[in-house]
């Protein structure tokens, strides 16, 4: 056989296995829909939903001067149109509470003698800011400082008063301040949440096959034949990745401390016992995927596609807080939410277990719901 006909062969093999791959890619309406949907999903979620620009932002307010003018001072805050209804607060250990809990992004404590410091043109304000999230930190800082650079309105709404000799209707300075990171250092943020996402990555991947490789292989109804009912099989194949990735969580953590000195500040005990329901979590939402897959390939892509918008609607990478209504409740819906939440109170915030029982208590009825999920996709194929 000469050189021509051995590359015609040669093309042709090529060509006939990539008629049949296509063929059968072609009738995989999963795999399909999948390839379309996702582009437009992260397309619409970075051009619409995505944003640093502070919004929806809870904060409180110590206001031991009550006058009319510190009740306008917080009216012009709330007026930018960027902070919710504010909170208000009896003592700074309350405020520190709020903040410790992720309740409020600042806290703005007004003094007693604001108006009279204001007139001798000497007015300041303080405030405190969460700094577990420097961008969202500096940011929220920079409108309330420049809310007082402008503020001028008189203590009294009445008709203007000509001003008493000495006096001058000078704007408040704000002074700020950081709490939790005082430098406002990026990587604490970020690294603060690498196990959340190494943790998620790690659950779906390794999980997504579990059902579907049975299917597979031709042991999926053998094992369903077994005395065992389907809860206790997804359990019983979900407890060695349990071991993994609390090992995962260890590969994170300590090489942060040792390398960058980001260790938890909370309890390592609080941060392990709310690792397990998240991991949980994690491991039903692979298995849930792998009862719906009808190949590895489909399995892998569905878990990957549901891997980028759990990054993304989070708050692992962008603060959830700032996402608009309906994108942030929808992102609720992920267990790295919830955990992101509460990895970020322990290691920034020295959080104990009360602060992060509402995490805790989203992350078991998840679970709970996925587990519910896969006995009814797993219970029909019994008999």
């Amino acid at each position: 056989m000469n050189v021509p006909d051995r590359l015609r062969r040669f093309w042709s093999n090529i060509f006939a296995v990539a008629y049949k791959e296509a063929t059968a890619l072609r009738h995989d309406r999963a795999f399909l829909g999948v390839v379309f949907v996702q582009p437009i999903m992260m397309m619409t979620l970075f051009g619409l939903a995505l944003s640093n620009k502070p919004e929806n932002v809870p904060w409180a307010v110590l206001d031991h001067s009550a006058t009319v003018t510190s009740r306008r001072l917080v009216a012009e805050i709330e007026a930018t149109g960027h902070f919710l209804v504010p909170r208000q607060v009896t003592s700074y250990e309350e405020g520190r509470t709020l903040l410790r809990r992720g309740k409020a992004l600042a806290m703005l404590v007004i003094p007693d003698d604001l108006a009279r410091a204001r007139e001798r043109g000497g007015a300041q304000v303080q405030v405190l800011l969460d700094g577990a999230d420097p961008l969202s930190a500096a940011r929220v800082g920079g409108y309330i400082s420049q809310v007082g650079a402008a503020f001028g309105a008189s203590d009294e709404p009445a008709a203007p008063r000509p001003p008493k000799p000495g006096t001058r209707d000078a704007p408040i300075a704000l002074r700020q301040r950081f709490w939790f990171n005082p430098t406002l250092a990026d990587r604490k943020f970020f690294l603060s949440a690498l196990a959340a996402m190494l943790l998620t990555n790690l659950a779906l991947s390794a999980t997504s096959l579990a059902l579907v490789g049975e299917r597979e292989n031709g042991t999926y109804e053998q094992m369903l034949s077994l005395p065992t009912t389907p809860v206790e099989i997804v359990l019983g194949k979900l407890i060695p990745y349990i071991v993994l990735c609390y090992l995962e969580v260890l590969i994170a953590m300590i090489p942060s401390g040792l390398v960058f000195g980001v260790w938890p500040q909370g309890r390592w005990l609080t941060l392990l016992l709310i690792t397990l329901p998240f991991v949980l979590a994690s491991l039903g939402v692979g298995t849930l995927i792998s009862s719906f897959a009808r190949n590895s390939a489909q399995s892998v892509f569905l878990s990957v596609f549901f891997i980028m918008p759990s990054f993304v609607l989070s708050g692992s990478m962008f603060p959830y807080q700032f996402m608009p209504d309906g994108v942030r409740q929808i992102g609720g819906l992920f267990p790295l939410r919830w955990y992101q939440i509460a990895l970020r109170r322990i290691i920034e915030r020295g959080a104990d277990l009360a602060a992060v029982a509402v995490p805790t208590l989203v992350l078991i009825g998840l679970f709970l719901f996925i587990l519910a999920g896969i006995r009814w996709r797993m219970k029909p194929r019994l008999g």
